[in-house]
């Protein structure tokens, strides 16, 4: 049986979740206009999932830089290249690679 703490606490985890995701969609709509904008929602995203303590999904995470937080475009600012076997994104804003690997399909 859950308590009044613990059921409070798993709705507003429910509510930071979809904050989060909409959040990340802003930083893709805002991105054309005002690169800042969708910066500062990406942060805002970072800083409620730290919060909430809820971890973000792959598909997430490689929509922005590990170093600088910045919402990652392909051709834009992010240079992808497959590498030994992993995905290696470089952030052009700040000059700093992440690597992913990549999974394999049998």
């Amino acid at each position: 049986m859950l308590n009044k703490f613990k059921v409070r606490k798993e709705k507003l985890k429910k509510q930071a979740r979809i904050d989060i995701s909409n959040f990340m969609k802003l930083a893709k709509e805002s991105f054309k206009d005002d690169k800042a904008k969708s910066n500062r929602c990406v942060r805002k995203a970072r800083r409620l999932a730290m919060k909430h303590n809820i971890r973000l999904n792959s598909s997430i995470k490689k929509r922005f830089c590990k170093h600088c937080y910045s919402y990652l475009v392909p051709s834009e600012n992010l240079r992808i290249r497959t590498r030994e076997g992993k995905l290696v994104y470089y952030c052009l804003d700040c000059k700093k690679y992440m690597r992913f690997p990549i999974k394999k399909i049998i």
